[in-house]
Protein backbone atom coordinates (compact mmCIF):
# COMPACT_ATOMS: atom_id res chain seq x y z
CA UNK A 1 0.00 0.00 0.00
CA UNK A 2 1.25 3.08 -0.67
CA UNK A 3 2.42 6.15 1.86
CA UNK A 4 -0.98 8.40 2.29
CA UNK A 5 1.27 11.18 3.41
CA UNK A 6 3.77 11.11 0.27
CA UNK A 7 1.26 13.52 -1.73
CA UNK A 8 0.87 15.28 1.71
CA UNK A 9 4.53 16.71 0.89
CA UNK A 10 3.32 18.49 -1.99
CA UNK A 11 -0.19 19.71 -1.12
CA UNK A 12 1.86 21.21 1.56
CA UNK A 13 4.42 22.99 -0.87
CA UNK A 14 1.84 24.39 -2.69
CA UNK A 15 -0.93 25.14 0.18
CA UNK A 16 2.82 27.63 1.49
CA UNK A 17 3.99 28.87 -1.83
CA UNK A 18 0.24 29.56 -3.52
CA UNK A 19 -1.33 30.66 -0.04
CA UNK A 20 -4.07 28.00 0.61
CA UNK A 21 -5.76 26.96 3.50
CA UNK A 22 -6.79 23.22 3.41
CA UNK A 23 -9.53 21.63 4.77
CA UNK A 24 -11.32 17.84 4.40
CA UNK A 25 -14.94 16.81 5.26
CA UNK A 26 -14.50 12.62 6.12
CA UNK A 27 -17.16 10.07 6.07
CA UNK A 28 -15.68 6.58 5.77
CA UNK A 29 -12.36 7.92 5.50
CA UNK A 30 -13.11 8.99 9.58
CA UNK A 31 -9.92 10.95 10.23
CA UNK A 32 -7.60 9.16 8.16
CA UNK A 33 -6.75 12.34 5.69
CA UNK A 34 -6.90 14.75 8.70
CA UNK A 35 -4.13 12.73 10.17
CA UNK A 36 -2.09 12.79 6.98
CA UNK A 37 -2.35 16.34 6.42
CA UNK A 38 -1.72 17.35 10.19
CA UNK A 39 1.72 15.74 9.24
CA UNK A 40 2.38 18.31 6.74
CA UNK A 41 5.46 20.67 6.82
CA UNK A 42 4.55 24.00 8.11
CA UNK A 43 0.78 22.47 8.52
CA UNK A 44 -0.02 24.63 11.24
CA UNK A 45 0.04 27.77 8.73
CA UNK A 46 -2.01 26.22 6.05
CA UNK A 47 -4.12 23.03 7.50
CA UNK A 48 -7.99 24.61 8.96
CA UNK A 49 -8.82 21.06 9.88
CA UNK A 50 -11.79 18.45 9.39
CA UNK A 51 -15.15 17.79 10.28
CA UNK A 52 -15.51 13.79 10.56
CA UNK A 53 -19.20 13.47 9.57
CA UNK A 54 -19.81 9.70 9.61
CA UNK A 55 -23.23 9.78 10.36
CA UNK A 56 -25.48 11.53 8.47
CA UNK A 57 -27.09 14.04 10.75
CA UNK A 58 -23.59 15.91 10.98
CA UNK A 59 -23.60 15.76 7.28
CA UNK A 60 -27.32 17.33 7.07
CA UNK A 61 -26.93 19.66 10.42
CA UNK A 62 -23.17 21.25 10.01
CA UNK A 63 -22.12 20.66 6.75
CA UNK A 64 -25.52 21.39 5.09
CA UNK A 65 -25.85 18.36 3.14
CA UNK A 66 -29.34 17.71 1.54
CA UNK A 67 -31.28 15.55 3.94
CA UNK A 68 -31.23 11.78 1.38
CA UNK A 69 -28.92 9.24 0.52
CA UNK A 70 -25.25 9.91 0.77
CA UNK A 71 -23.17 7.57 -1.01
CA UNK A 72 -23.94 9.86 -4.09
CA UNK A 73 -21.66 12.38 -5.71
CA UNK A 74 -24.12 15.25 -4.67
CA UNK A 75 -23.18 14.43 -1.27
CA UNK A 76 -19.44 14.37 -1.70
CA UNK A 77 -19.42 18.09 -3.57
CA UNK A 78 -22.57 19.05 -0.60
CA UNK A 79 -19.95 17.81 1.96
CA UNK A 80 -16.83 19.79 0.19
CA UNK A 81 -18.77 23.24 -0.13
CA UNK A 82 -19.93 22.72 3.86
CA UNK A 83 -16.77 22.00 5.21
CA UNK A 84 -15.03 24.96 2.62
CA UNK A 85 -17.44 27.68 4.46
CA UNK A 86 -17.03 25.83 8.13
CA UNK A 87 -13.41 25.68 8.27
CA UNK A 88 -13.03 28.83 6.05
CA UNK A 89 -10.59 27.02 3.92
CA UNK A 90 -9.95 28.00 0.08
CA UNK A 91 -9.09 23.76 -0.29
CA UNK A 92 -11.51 21.08 0.38
CA UNK A 93 -11.70 17.46 0.02
CA UNK A 94 -14.50 15.27 0.83
CA UNK A 95 -15.27 11.26 1.23
CA UNK A 96 -18.06 9.42 1.33
CA UNK A 97 -18.99 6.12 -0.09
CA UNK A 98 -19.47 2.38 1.06
CA UNK A 99 -16.62 1.15 3.31
CA UNK A 100 -17.72 -2.40 3.90
CA UNK A 101 -18.24 -5.02 4.68
CA UNK A 102 -21.51 -5.19 3.68
CA UNK A 103 -23.75 -2.82 0.93
CA UNK A 104 -25.02 0.06 1.66
CA UNK A 105 -27.30 2.32 -0.03
CA UNK A 106 -27.78 -0.36 -2.42
CA UNK A 107 -23.57 0.27 -3.17
CA UNK A 108 -20.86 -2.26 -2.90
CA UNK A 109 -18.14 -2.33 -0.95
CA UNK A 110 -15.42 0.31 -1.84
CA UNK A 111 -17.99 2.19 -3.59
CA UNK A 112 -16.42 5.84 -2.98
CA UNK A 113 -17.00 9.56 -3.93
CA UNK A 114 -14.18 12.04 -3.60
CA UNK A 115 -15.46 15.81 -3.75
CA UNK A 116 -12.58 18.58 -4.52
CA UNK A 117 -13.23 22.09 -3.58
CA UNK A 118 -10.57 24.83 -4.34
CA UNK A 119 -11.01 28.39 -4.52
CA UNK A 120 -14.81 27.81 -5.72
CA UNK A 121 -14.01 25.51 -8.45
CA UNK A 122 -16.05 21.68 -7.14
CA UNK A 123 -15.39 18.44 -8.59
CA UNK A 124 -16.32 14.80 -8.02
CA UNK A 125 -15.08 11.50 -8.85
CA UNK A 126 -16.37 8.42 -7.79
CA UNK A 127 -13.86 5.44 -6.76
CA UNK A 128 -14.41 1.26 -7.11
CA UNK A 129 -12.35 0.13 -4.63
CA UNK A 130 -11.30 -3.61 -3.42
CA UNK A 131 -10.48 -5.01 -0.37
CA UNK A 132 -11.71 -5.32 3.12
CA UNK A 133 -12.71 -2.13 5.11
CA UNK A 134 -9.24 -1.25 6.64
CA UNK A 135 -7.98 -1.51 2.85
CA UNK A 136 -10.86 0.10 1.24
CA UNK A 137 -10.29 3.31 4.03
CA UNK A 138 -6.34 3.44 3.26
CA UNK A 139 -6.42 3.33 -0.57
CA UNK A 140 -9.65 5.89 -0.29
CA UNK A 141 -7.56 8.34 1.91
CA UNK A 142 -4.83 7.99 -0.71
CA UNK A 143 -6.36 8.24 -3.37
CA UNK A 144 -8.75 11.18 -2.02
CA UNK A 145 -5.06 13.40 -1.29
CA UNK A 146 -4.04 12.32 -4.91
CA UNK A 147 -6.88 14.18 -6.53
CA UNK A 148 -7.02 16.95 -4.05
CA UNK A 149 -3.08 17.21 -5.18
CA UNK A 150 -4.49 17.51 -8.61
CA UNK A 151 -6.42 20.12 -8.55
CA UNK A 152 -4.54 22.31 -6.14
CA UNK A 153 -2.11 22.19 -9.30
CA UNK A 154 -4.70 23.21 -11.65
CA UNK A 155 -5.36 25.80 -9.66
CA UNK A 156 -2.14 27.05 -9.40
CA UNK A 157 -1.30 26.92 -13.64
Amino acid sequence: MADPTAPVKDIAQLAQQHGFTVGAAESLTGGAISSALAQGEGAADWYHGTVVSYHKTVKFDLLGVTPGPVITERCAIEMAQGATRVLEADAVVSTTGAGGPDEEEGHPPGTVYVGVMVRGEVTCSKLELDGDPEEIVQEATQRSLELLLEQLRAATG
